[in-house]
């Protein structure tokens, strides 16, 4: 397939062009695919969870068609073994050695479908990759392509035959979203999108995988001011004083945050940050990571409503803000 790259146009530019072919498939969730989009660039991974039916596996397949990375899809279930996600060694008889056969792991864009049917050792399977970037079969290490990105789904009503993903997975995950339910007119604009064939198949890829990656680099040199980041941390210092959280937001999810906020802050066009960058993004970043009471969770509390509570409550420093000289 020929690629017509822009890899000349301004970053922005590209990357609009990227939402919008994207919300061909996904119609109405913009917020969502600029979201999924500023984890991608911050290199991070992210969880997907909603009901079923809402388009959460026709978006990462969308994303790979537009970034033209290679994609691997795995259908989590009980008996799926960590092999099956890393590979394996396999005896070759003719040079009598054992030869690496990769697994899905090593693509650049991988989706772990239902991740919470997988069990806790097929879970564990994926830290190393997620965070290192590399897996570990029959004591050799194997480093995987670049860009490399984790995007799982799971079913939040579905409990049978499902194992909760442990705090340490969760604080892994940059971002977790949610697609919901389309509007009425937007529904309809989708049966009739698909009506004859679907958009999925006329969508072409718009950037190389290595254009990808410089643009991540430009990314991660978006300035953030001290301020910003005293604001971030008094956000997560905040959650972790609060009387319905027993156990808040990290220091990793400080870090989260703060790249989350370039990620926006690039994604607007801005060289720097500025406050708003981190309190539009505080919900996705960190309300998965937090772990509520007994009490608050039997109240039926809400991550997402506390960091809304939190970030409501914390003062907005005001400054004029602009790029490092």
């Amino acid at each position: 397939m020929q690629v017509h790259s822009s890899f000349f146009d301004p970053p922005q530019a590209v990357l609009e062009r990227i939402i919008y072919q994207m919300e061909k498939v996904i119609i109405g969730k913009r917020e969502v695919i600029e979201k999924l989009l500023i984890a991608l660039l911050c290199g991070g991974h992210v969880l997907l969870e909603d009901v079923p039916g809402v388009g959460k596996t026709m978006m990462v397949r969308a994303l790979a068609r537009t970034l033209d990375c290679s994609f691997k899809r795995v259908q989590c279930t009980p008996d799926l073994l960590p092999s099956d996600l890393t590979g394996s060694s396999i005896f070759h008889q003719q040079s009598m050695q054992f030869e690496f056969r990769p697994g899905p792991l090593m693509a650049n864009l991988v989706l772990a479908d239902e991740l919470n049917r997988a069990t806790p050792r097929t879970q564990s399977a994926l830290l190393e990759a997620m965070e290192e970037r590399k897996i570990s079969v029959d004591g050799e290490t194997h480093s995987l392509p670049e860009p490399f990105f984790l995007l799982a789904t799971q079913n939040p009503f579905d409990f049978e035959g499902t194992f909760q993903l442990p705090e340490a997975q969760l604080d892994r995950f940059l971002m977790k979203l949610k697609l919901g339910y389309p509007q009425a007119e937007e529904e309809v604009e989708l049966l009739s999108r698909v009506e004859e064939r679907h958009p999925l198949g006329q969508l072409r890829p718009l950037l190389l995988p290595e254009e990808f990656a410089a643009l991540q680099k430009e990314t991660s040199r978006v300035h953030v001011d001290d301020t910003v980041k005293s604001y971030i941390v008094q956000l997560a210092a905040a959650t972790r004083r609060h009387p319905e959280i027993a156990l808040g937001a990290s220091p990793r999810a400080s870090i989260a945050l703060m790249k989350a906020a370039q990620g926006r802050a690039f994604l607007s066009g801005r060289s720097f940050c500025i406050p708003d960058d981190v309190k539009q993004m505080a919900v996705a970043v960190l309300a998965h990571r937090l772990l509520l009471t007994p009490e608050a969770a039997m109240a039926g509390a809400q991550g997402e409503v506390l960091i809304e509570t939190i970030t409501a409550a914390t003062p907005i420093p005001s400054r004029h803000y602009a790029p490092a000289l």
